[in-house]
């Protein structure tokens, strides 16, 4: 019973390591804001294209921002649940 403990231990580790290392990378704006959200939900890289921002409408900007953002962050919970939710069942054994 152990044994399988620690393996479960050490596949949630893992995954939780595949996490750090996956980038989801979202844009709004067509094109304007590109955001690179990590699978810990940490943000990476932010990048603004001068070319498709009007100075005179920093609103626009904080708008775009706010959805590149979101869905970011929305995509990397996904991606987060989906390879954390096989290894998820078994921690109950764990008395966690």
């Amino acid at each position: 019973m152990a044994f399988d403990q620690i393996k479960m231990m050490n596949n949630l580790r893992k995954a939780q390591n595949e996490l750090k290392k996956e980038i989801i990378e979202v844009e709004s704006g067509d094109g304007a804001v590109v955001i690179q959200v990590t699978g810990e939900l940490k943000v990476k890289k932010v990048n603004i294209d001068p070319k498709k921002i009007d100075l005179d409408d920093i609103e626009q900007l904080e708008h775009w921002l706010e959805i590149a953002l979101r869905d970011g962050l929305a995509k990397a919970q996904e991606v987060a649940a989906a390879k954390m939710k096989p290894l998820m069942g078994g921690l109950g054994s764990l008395g966690l």
